[in-house]
Order: C-alpha cells, then structure tokens, then sequence
C-alpha cells in the first residue's frame, strides 16, 4: 500500500514539474519580448524585480517559507534577464569572499560575477563600463561602516540602485581535522573582530592572527599550510578544501552584513525604498541641527546617520544619512530643497528599492 501511496504523489509531482516548466519557458518568452521592446536601454530594473518579489511573498501560503519563495523567483528572474543579455557584476575577490555571495543573492546564478582585487577596482570597473554593477559592502552590524565604500561614493558617478542584507557565518577553516597544529589565523580585520571572543577562549594566546584582504585570500592561504587556520564562509571551505573545524563562531549570533549596488542608472519608485545622502554642515554653531531639522519638519523617517571625516579639511566632517522613502517622493522633495539650501554640500547617492530579506 505504502508503495502504492509514494507512487500516486510522485507521479503528480511529475506532472506538476511539466505544468512549471511550460509555465517558465513562457515566462521566459515574455521577458525576451520586453528585452526586444526596449532595445537597447536598460535591463536590469531593480524596482519591477522588488515589486515581483514583494507580491509573491505576499502570495505565498506555504509550506514553502517566504524567503525561500524569494530565493527561487530571483533564480527564474536571473534566468530571464539573461536571454536579454547576460549581467556582469563586480565585486571585492577573490572569489569565495561574502561580497561575491552577496551578488548572486541579488543578482542570481545567471549573472557573471567578476572578482577584483580592491573595492577601487570594482568602482573602477563600473565605471569604465566594463562591469555593470558593482556589489559593495558598506556596513556590518558588530564592526559599523564600512569606511572605504563610503569614501568611494562621494565622488563616484555612480548611483545606489539596490541593497543586499546577508547573514554572515563564520567558520574556522583548516586542512587537518584537528586545531592543535594551528599556529596561526588568516582573516579580513573585520572578520577577526567578529570572532574575537570565540577565539580568545577556543585557541590558545600564542597563536597568531593575521589580517588579509579578504576572508578566500585567507581560505587560499591555509589551503598552502598546514600550521595555518581560516575564518571564512562556506563558499571559500568548499572552494579551496578546507574542513570546518568550527561553524558559526561569530560573537554577535546575528551578525548581518549590508552590501550596496552601485550603477549607472536612476531608479523609480518601487512602494518600499530608500534614498540615501551625504552631506556636509557650514563650520558654524548649530550647523548640525540645520542639517537634520529639514528632515524632521517633513515628516521624513531617517533611518542611518553616520560621520566620516571630509578630506577637504582638517576637523571637517561628511554625514552619511540614509532615509525612508524615494526620492520622488513629495515629502522627500520639499525636504531636500531645504536642505541644499542650509547645507555646504549634499549629494543624493541614490534613491533605490529595501532589501527583500
């Protein structure tokens, strides 16, 4: 009987894998239409992908999780640009580090990703058009900003038209089976930071800890050692070999890390953005509150404000702000015309779509 049984659902599943596969294949042949209507402008529309994802996620009943629903629509999605024309993303390598995770979480399997050797690089690459988006970290919830990224926004011509949250899982990578031949760490600062605690109490006081570019240089180098240890995730264990000798050794069990992509184009309104800014006060008494009261006074949600030092001069500083709504918006309009009005400089970097975690 129970053969039977397995039999009478197997074989619906069979039928239904046909019904889903004719169903994509003519999803797929609508997405190479809109690719033939619109020639050769843009492809990639990250407010239409977060409106689809938005309301399949609402339509989702289950048992399938809403982010799982997510993962495989951003697949089919990925899939589908691609008969348009194939995306180039760039990222801080080498490959295996969470910044390429981060862009094929966003962009899907379809899409090319392209290691660089620095955050400047991949900039670069962008902005040569060589690569068509760049995927670049820009804050961690236990280390904050990432000081580069926006350092590298401030005069990029590019624009912020998306953004990808991810889990960060860290493991302690090693050829051997057993911790007792480490004698030293690679890592990303960073990523040594975030595991500081486990570390102190797990190996001993004697063995070093050494800060790489990137958490896969850090996996390539234990790979060639066997006194050598990692801190890296899953994409760089599997690429390069290593055992996991420790998973998930991360402090903060939440530890998140938020990635920005940056391109050419503007983006419009998908129902659930953001926009960020940065800005600088004139040297002047109460220059602070002037940057902030406009925002206030419009009803405008912020939701990031950060310092970083200007370059322009000695004790100056640029406030990086990030803030509910799209640019377009009304509130948001009559809010930034006052504020260009008050403050040295403001720069818009991008008004783009909320993450779909």
């Amino acid at each position: 009987m129970s053969e039977e049984l397995l039999k009478t659902h197997r074989d619906a599943i069979d039928g239904i894998d046909a019904q889903v596969l004719a169903l994509l294949n003519q999803r797929a042949q609508h997405a190479r239409t809109i690719g033939e209507i619109k020639g050769s402008g843009v492809v990639y529309r990250p407010e239409r992908e977060a409106q689809v994802l938005s309301r399949i996620k609402s339509l989702n009943r289950g048992p399938l999780s809403g982010e799982a629903v997510a993962r495989l629509f951003r697949e089919i999605m990925s899939a589908c640009l691609a008969l348009e024309r194939p995306l180039t993303i760039a990222f801080l390598g080498p490959e295996g580090t969470f910044s390429q995770a981060a862009a094929i979480k966003h962009f899907g399997h379809a899409a090319t990703t392209h290691a660089c050797a620095s955050i400047d690089e991949a900039f670069r690459a962008v902005e040569a058009r060589t690569a068509d988006y760049v995927v670049a970290p820009v804050e961690n919830s236990t280390e904050g900003a990432v000081g580069r990224t926006l350092d590298l926004m401030v005069n990029s011509p590019l624009s912020i038209c998306g953004e990808v949250v991810l889990r960060i899982h860290h493991h302690l990578l090693h050829l051997g089976p057993e911790r007792g031949a480490i004698k030293r760490v690679y890592s990303h600062a960073q990523s040594l930071a975030q595991c500081h605690e486990w570390l102190n109490k797990n190996l001993p006081a004697d063995v070093e800890r050494i800060s790489v570019a990137s958490n896969a240089e850090a996996a390539r180098l234990a790979s060639l050692d066997a006194t050598s240890a990692a801190i890296a995730g899953d994409a760089a264990a599997e690429k390069f070999g290593l055992n996991k000798l420790a998973e998930n050794i991360e402090d903060e069990p939440n530890n998140t890390t938020r990635f920005l992509v940056l391109g050419h184009q503007q983006t419009t309104a998908s129902g659930r953005d953001k926009t960020s800014l940065v800005i600088s006060a004139p040297n002047r008494p109460g220059a602070l509150h002037s940057l902030i009261e406009p925002l206030a006074r419009h009803g405008v949600s912020m939701t990031k404000f950060e310092s970083r030092p200007s370059r322009a001069g000695l004790w100056e500083y640029l406030f990086f702000v990030d803030i509910e709504g799209h640019a377009s918006d009304d509130k948001l309009i009559g809010a930034l015309a006052e504020l260009r009005q008050t403050a040295a400089f403001v720069k818009v970097l991008g008004a783009y779509p909320a993450a779909v975690l």
